[in-house]
């Protein structure tokens, strides 16, 4: 009986008192021990959690990360020799977090058989008694635990939630840190050749003269990357952008955790117009539209430097196919566009869509039509004249650029357009290599008055009947 009071009293002592708060990397999180048969799950809310079967015992470790400090992950991002330590940095923040949460459930454990057995027995020797046994409780719970820990099952973790899909996203885990680590060893030879292509941009003319265009930035698929955030940044700075203009899926899975990063478009300095993707959902579009600079294009215009640019999203939600609903196809959204382009008193000069099969219907519409969601850089004339521009991924499609052989490279575009006409002058395609490709590229193509019918590759530049390119490695 005196070993059944001890223990239950232990058992509260630890559920009730049994967890620390503790920072771990870039992540607060919340430790503790919980009476459901070994092992440790880490909760990632709202994406789901990750279970490792790593030891055997009455006890499980539960790992709660609960919110991102957006200080230390600006330090890891500014810093790559940070980014470098972040696996050494997150093992002994860990170890510390549980060293440290052992010695406080043990605490809770004893003070609770302690206080369970007195208010039981109301005997001062009893107490005693029952903190001898919550002491040999505990010491047998972490002695079995140690004895049967299995540090292979941490390469084997068991996902639920959308967390599931994470081992078909970014591969085993041995195999995504092997690549990434060697992206990182290239990074500063890739920095530098940015460094230098900025400063040959000095060498290329000016398309049409010094003031005569309105230069815009597309961009698209950041897919979280920050590094795509930091491109999208410098490019806006280096080339003195009018806008920006955004054909969707800044996120992965459209959560709230995702939408960190989205702030920094505030920090931007010139207007952001965008589109929603199939990865974005309705919450991130919310809140793109609540920075300062930015416009959010649902089946809507704006004027963005004197040009009238028309927009739609696209009607999926790749995440949750349920939540999407009776949407409308990606063609019927294109021709709703095309009627309310030919509905604005100033006939647009720029429609926006995330996907390509939204196009067609504007052909003819609009001169000029930026799409996204291919990852694949393409320029096209559609048969009627409208010229469509496919860009590839801003942010190098976000951890799945890792997936492949080499990461997908970060590409982004700078449109030189009329301000008279709307028309499309000129375009700088840039590129900064990925995985073992340290080149940064910048590809000026001048389109002619003319735009032949059939198909042009954006990422080559200058190929059909256009001005020759000159590129600048």
């Amino acid at each position: 009986m005196r070993v059944l009071v001890a223990a239950a009293g232990a058992l509260i002592g630890i559920l009730l008192l049994g967890r620390v708060e503790a920072p771990i990397g870039p992540f607060d999180a919340g430790l503790a021990f919980t009476p459901t048969g070994g092992g440790a799950t880490v909760e990632v809310p709202p994406l789901g959690a990750l279970e490792v079967d790593a030891y055997d015992g009455p006890l499980q470790l539960d790992v709660q990360l609960r919110r991102v400090d957006e200080t230390r992950i600006q330090e890891l991002v500014s810093d790559p020799a940070r980014l470098d330590g972040l696996v050494d940095r997150v093992s002994a923040d860990l170890q510390d977090a549980v060293v440290r949460l052992a010695w406080t459930t043990g605490a809770a454990g004893v003070g609770g058989a302690v206080l369970a057995s007195l208010v039981t027995y109301r005997r001062w020797r009893e107490p005693l008694v029952a903190a001898g046994v919550s002491v040999v409780l505990i010491a047998g719970t972490a002695g079995l635990g140690a004895a049967t820990w299995r540090p292979e099952a941490l390469s084997q973790p068991t996902y639920t939630g959308l967390l599931v899909n994470a081992t078909s996203l970014i591969g085993s885990a041995e195999d995504i840190v092997a690549r990434f680590s060697a992206y990182r060893e290239s990074l500063e030879e890739l920095v530098a050749n940015v460094g230098t292509l900025y400063s040959a941009l000095s060498a290329l003319p000016a398309p049409g003269g010094p003031t005569d265009t309105v230069a815009l930035l597309h961009v698209s698929d950041l897919h979280l990357n920050p590094a795509g955030f930091d491109l999208v940044a410098q490019v806006a700075d280096q080339f003195d952008v009018d806008a920006v203009l955004d054909t969707g899926d800044i996120t992965d899975w459209g959560s709230e955790p995702e939408n960190q990063l989205i702030g920094s478009i505030g920090a931007l300095g010139v207007p952001y117009v965008y589109v929603r993707g199939n990865h974005d959902s309705a919450v991130t579009a919310g809140l793109v539209a609540a920075q300062p600079n930015a416009t959010v294009l649902d089946d809507s215009a704006t004027t963005v430097a004197g040009l009238t640019v028309v927009g739609a999203r696209d009607p999926r939600f790749t995440p949750d196919q349920d939540a999407t609903g009776d949407t409308e196809s990606l063609e019927q959204t294109g021709e709703d566009l095309a009627e309310l382009a030919e509905e604005q008193p100033d006939p647009p000069a720029i429609a926006m869509v995330h996907d390509p099969k939204q196009a067609p219907p504007l052909d003819g519409v609009v001169p000029l039509v930026l799409a996204g969601h291919t990852h694949d850089r393409e320029v096209e004339t559609l048969e009627d004249g409208t010229l469509l521009m496919v860009q590839g991924s801003t942010g190098g499609a976000g951890l799945r650029g890792l997936q492949g052989e080499y990461p997908e490279p970060l590409t982004c575009t700078v449109l030189y357009v009329d301000p008279g006409t709307g028309a499309l002058v000129a375009y700088d395609d840039i590129t900064l290599g990925g995985l073992g490709e340290t080149e940064a590229t910048i590809v000026r193509t001048v389109v002619p008055e003319e735009v032949t019918d059939g198909a042009e590759d954006g990422a080559g530049g200058g190929d059909g009947d256009g001005t020759p390119a000159s590129p600048t490695d």
